[in-house]
């Protein structure tokens, strides 16, 4: 709400006649914002009134002011009257708090009370943002001084509600707050999103979604109020129904945890996400974004290169390979002429096993295992860890997509997260807890909205989750994730660095997603166009960790 000024020293009117102030009328609607700028009769409304040159000539100079208010040409309006300055003050602050998208202004029939005295009524009809429709009556005098007439101001004049000393504005109904697992309010403007200013309605975010519930239901979001303008205080509500109380918005959010993966991303110079889950119950502990605004870290959809391999190495395993098969590891490989490589074409030593190139982010062994799996394999596995599910959390969010290959080369892709393969940094969080619960629990981030938890159509045998563990805690001993090594928590990781684009070399999204192995926590980070997995994502990653272990 705004209020422009402070005014005390109103004049009052120079008599005091015994006329009765008429009651404002109003009219409540729904807000439709149509159209912009002002609208509204151009000239004196004709009627049946008197033919007196006196009234005839004061109804024209009333209209003159009543044009400017329509206008909002407070100036121009304050000089039509005997106290401009007051008058300018007090139509400029009406018409600047109230901000109508339509204004009408018409006046009745004039009545002369005494020589070089007239008295005109008139009605003021607006629509307003979040109020709908509104109107008022009120009487105003015209005078004739030293041969000029001049409108007669007073603040009772400009709305009969009013007395000197105060204003019109909007006030904006007054929501429940959105909060975090704790019962504060949630500190996240990514989740939390933005209100309307004008409208008072939710634009994005959490604010939108639960924009009913948190503003007590139907009807207008604001009311027309009279506020002291020096204070701001509202004096008296003029419209508006009494609406139920809005109900707050609980969150899972954990204040410790999101508070810790915002921080990481403090300086941070790319796009940037970071999403943390409980392997045990899904939900939803973190999701911070950088920049805040759009919200990557639950709807985002970007290829997930290497970090998919959790996927790959599930299928692979469950066709019956160990953690300590062999497996080379060349520099390329090539399937129909196109050509794969390892990042900066690094080639694993003879001897090397399935868990050394999963450690070590081998493409080039992914893609020349995919002989070992149907051109369903990939997507069937991917169902155990809930991906291209339907998920109920609360929220928008992608829920990635693991399409059944077409091709040779198209499975070639997918196994190590490229070709159509796409997921949000919430869905390669939920594979890390997968692989820490040894089943899919979809996540949630407001249970009380949440009717149906997708549940996946197959589970994971418990000799693939302890392979998978035993992989994913050797990345960080002995593979890319060394950036979290000696990290208390025993963190367990895979790096993932995903091609995009079209450009040559391919420009990379950076990616590492983990869980800690002593607590209820699995995560993913994501850095746009950010470089490598595990020199540029895993830096972010072992931040945030440093952060919830001090």
């Amino acid at each position: 709400m705004t209020h422009s000024g402070s005014h005390s020293d109103y004049p009052q009117p120079r008599r005091r006649r015994s006329r009765g102030r008429t009651v404002v009328s109003t009219v409540v609607a729904l807000a439709v914002s149509v159209g912009v700028g002002y609208w509204g009769y151009s000239s004196l409304m004709a009627g049946e009134g008197s033919d007196d040159p006196q009234v005839v000539d004061a109804k024209a100079e009333l209209q003159k002011f009543l044009d400017a208010w329509r206008a909002a040409d407070a100036p121009r309006a304050g000089r039509l009257t005997d106290s401009p300055s007051n008058a300018e003050s007090l139509i400029k602050s009406v018409m600047t708090n109230l901000d109508p998208s339509k204004t009408e202004i018409s006046a009745g029939d004039g009545e002369k009370k005494t020589e070089g005295e007239v008295e005109v009524p008139f009605t003021v009809k607006m629509t307003l943002p979040g109020a709908g429709a509104y109107s008022w009556d009120s009487k105003a005098d015209v005078i004739r001084t030293d041969g000029k007439w001049k409108v007669e101001f007073h603040t009772e004049m400009v709305h009969p509600e009013m007395v000197p000393g105060q204003t019109l504005a909007l006030k904006t109904r007054d929501r429940a707050p959105i909060l975090d697992t704790n019962g504060d309010d949630l500190e996240s403007a990514s989740l939390v999103g933005m209100v309307d200013d004008k409208t008072g309605k939710g634009m994005s975010g959490l604010q939108a979604r639960y924009d009913k519930q948190l503003t007590g239901g139907a009807g207008p979001l604001k009311s027309v109020v009279v506020v002291d303008r020096q204070s701001g205080q509202v004096v008296k509500k003029l419209t508006g129904t009494k609406a139920r109380t809005g109900e707050p918005v609980r969150t899972t959010i954990d204040p410790e945890v999101q508070e810790a993966a915002a921080e990481a991303l403090a300086g941070v110079k790319k796009n940037a996400a970071i999403v943390a889950v409980d392997p045990s119950n899904g939900h939803i502990l973190a999701a911070a974004n950088m920049p805040s605004g759009m919200n990557r870290a639950l709807e985002g959809r970007y290829p997930p290169g290497s970090t998919f391999k959790v996927v790959t190495a599930a299928a692979l395993l469950k066709q019956g390979m160990t953690p300590s098969d062999p497996g080379d590891c060349p520099k390329f490989t090539r399937v129909n002429g196109q050509r794969f490589e390892n990042q900066d074409q690094f080639v694993l030593p003879a001897g090397s096993t399935f868990k050394d190139n999963f450690a070590h982010s081998c493409n080039t062994f992914f893609v020349n295992s995919r002989s070992k799996l149907s051109p369903s394999a990939l997507h069937d596995t991917a169902e155990a860890f809930g991906i291209g599910g339907t998920w109920d959390v609360g929220t928008t969010t992608y829920d990635g997509s693991v399409p059944v290959a077409t091709s040779d080369n198209d499975k070639a892709a997918s196994t190590i997260g490229q070709a159509r393969v796409q997921a949000s940094p919430l869905v390669m969080a939920s594979v890390a807890a997968t692989a820490k619960a040894g089943v899919f629990r979809q996540p949630v981030l407001v249970p009380g909205a949440v009717k149906k938890k997708y549940e996946a159509p197959a589970r994971l045998d418990s000799g693939v989750v302890a392979a998978l563990r035993e992989m994913m805690r050797a990345t960080v001993t002995e593979g890319a994730g060394w950036a979290l090594k000696g990290i208390p928590g025993e963190p367990h990781a895979k790096t993932g660095t995903a091609e995009f684009g079209s450009e040559t070399p391919p420009r990379t999204h950076a990616w590492m997603i983990g869980y800690q192995g002593d607590r209820n926590l699995a995560w993913s980070v994501l850095l746009e166009d950010g470089g490598s997995g595990g020199a540029d994502a895993g830096p972010i990653a072992a931040k945030f960790l440093k952060n919830l272990v001090g």
